[in-house]
């Protein structure tokens, strides 16, 4: 399917969602987001996919939040409706079932500092910021970053960025566990694509099973997460693809996994 704001490709079995507004910084409205939760709800009914790659196009800005002329119009029901979508998007990234990364090739603002932190892992270019400045527009950040930068980087850490508005350059992201890792920008989608191809090459039942594990586990006491994992690693010791994998060690080759 051919779209207006977003281009989405795949190598292999690596999806690549690019956000193509370039012109606009790879800002979000309404009409992006729809367009993302398309390639979203097309993923999730394509098992061939096992890792999506998010990154935007040009080389100024990965996403630089969200639409300032949108935010002007909206009013208290507006302004509502349109948090929620946006939160929703952010949710079904996080919840997607199969790892995504955020290649972030420069500014990633608001939105898009809210869109890269539901990714599963954030690699970022030399020249990255990452920032919250929507107290300085009068309102606070709507998609999630009051939330997600907060478990990322702890509570006082993220009160600091929230509200001075200063930004978070790529080496500080990566101290602070907001970001990966860090590379020349010219070698930021070739280092995403040979990370993505290493988890490719796992069990997907299993990869799905820790994503599952570490998002609600973290969010709940330790005994609980407990519980949790030992459900879902009984679920990859009754798979085929457990078999399988057994099977291809003691034989010295490399497994073929199905995803059952």
């Amino acid at each position: 399917m051919k779209y207006k704001n977003v281009e989405f490709k795949t190598e292999n079995d690596i999806g690549i969602l690019t956000i193509n507004r370039p012109k606009a910084m790879n800002a979000l409205n309404e009409e992006v987001i729809q367009e993302v939760e398309s390639v979203l709800r097309d993923i999730k009914g394509n098992s061939a996919v096992k890792v999506l790659i998010f990154t935007g196009a040009g080389e100024k800005a990965f996403v630089a939040g969200a639409d300032v002329k949108n935010i002007r119009s909206w009013g208290l029901k507006e302004g509502f409706d349109a948090v929620r979508i946006g939160h929703q998007m952010n949710y079904d990234i996080e919840t997607l079932g199969i790892p995504t990364i955020a290649a972030v090739n420069g500014l990633a603002l608001g939105g898009g500092c809210e869109l890269a932190m539901s990714c599963t892992l954030r690699v970022v270019s030399e020249n990255a910021k990452f920032g919250l400045p929507e107290l300085g527009l009068g309102v606070i950040p709507g998609y999630g970053g009051t939330q997600r930068l907060t478990r990322l980087i702890g509570k006082g850490r993220a009160l600091w960025y929230l509200l001075t508005g200063d930004m978070i350059d790529a080496k500080t992201a990566v101290d602070f566990g907001l970001a990966n890792l860090v590379v020349k920008p010219e070698e930021l989608i070739k280092r995403c694509l040979e990370i993505a191809g290493k988890i490719a090459e796992k069990a997907p039942l299993a990869v799905k099973s820790t994503l599952f594990a570490v998002k609600y586990g973290s969010e709940t006491d330790l005994e609980t997460g407990l519980i949790l994992e030992s459900a879902l690693a009984n679920l990859t010791i009754a798979s085929d693809d457990k078999n399988e994998g057994i099977d291809a060690f003691y034989g010295k080759r490399k497994p073929h996994f199905k995803g059952q």
